[in-house]
């Protein structure tokens, strides 16, 4: 399958800021499920500095631009070929032990409800794969895919106890769960596609979000609550961390204590061979 992405964020400001420096994990992952034929990042001020590959395997791309700017726009171009591998990151290289995965951070530390919903839904399971096959299940049941009902900063837990969420607090909750199993997991950040059209609704959600989980004698394995299933030839991959902030396409700051605000056109095609 190819997926065509088009992605522009804008980041505007109430007054003219002295300067910005971002971060991004915009290149697509290195992995026998996807290759990249054309991708481009640019962004309309400033130079690009330093790239590097972490330990996850994922490229980071440093960025900035001197002052007075008013706006920042990234903008993200191309076409990638993807396969179907039934979830599992094949061909991936990076030298971070999936143990480094067992951290909590705040927005997926387990509480009571989640606890109990992690050790419910794996009753009777003797593998790890039919476990987080299970967890992924019970996360998708418990939490009803709605948009705008949380915030960037909503945690899994109060996303449970709402019983409505995104992506973003799918894959918190999904990994939250897995670790209080002891299996390791992970957020992971991309995009997916509809077939010859923009992408729409939970389906379909352009800028997505995931989560991984460690499976010994398999490595790493995507898992989508959003969408009740593993990551197949719909899904871009672009990196991971322990939670989104950590996987944040885009990160960065502002010198000068303006107000900002952020506007986000994504479009993914995904189109048969």
């Amino acid at each position: 399958m190819i997926v065509t992405v088009e992605h522009v964020t804008t980041y505007h400001y109430d007054r003219p800021v002295r300067g910005v420096v971002q971060s991004h994990r915009l290149t697509p992952t290195r992995f026998d499920g996807q290759t990249v034929l054309d991708w481009s990042v640019e962004v309309s001020e400033g130079t690009a500095g330093g790239g590097f590959r972490d330990g996850a395997g994922d490229w980071v791309q440093s960025h900035s631009a001197h002052g007075p700017l008013s706006e920042i726009t990234v903008s993200v171009h191309g076409r990638v070929q993807t396969q179907d591998l039934a979830g599992v990151l094949r061909g991936h290289r990076e030298r971070m032990p999936a143990a480094a995965y067992l951290r909590d951070t705040a927005p997926t530390r387990a509480d009571v409800a989640l606890t109990e919903l992690a050790r419910a839904a794996v009753a009777g399971a003797t593998e790890d794969l039919d476990r987080a096959h299970r967890l992924c299940a019970a996360v998708a049941e418990a939490i009803a895919y709605r948009p705008g009902v949380t915030e960037a900063h909503t945690t899994a837990a109060e996303a449970l106890r709402l019983g409505e969420g995104v992506c973003q607090d799918h894959a918190h909750a999904l990994i939250a769960t897995a670790r209080v199993l002891d299996l390791p997991a992970r957020y992971v950040s991309g995009y997916l596609g509809g077939e010859d059209a923009d992408a729409q609704g939970a389906a379909a959600e352009a800028a997505h979000a995931w989560a991984e989980i460690w499976v010994a004698g398999l490595g790493w394995i995507g898992f989508d609550p959003a969408n009740a299933c593993c990551p197949d030839a719909r899904y871009v991959r672009l990196g991971s961390g322990l939670d989104a902030a950590g996987a944040a396409p885009i990160r960065g700051v502002a010198r000068g204590g303006a107000t900002e605000r952020m506007d986000v056109t994504v479009s993914v095609r995904a189109t048969q061979q």
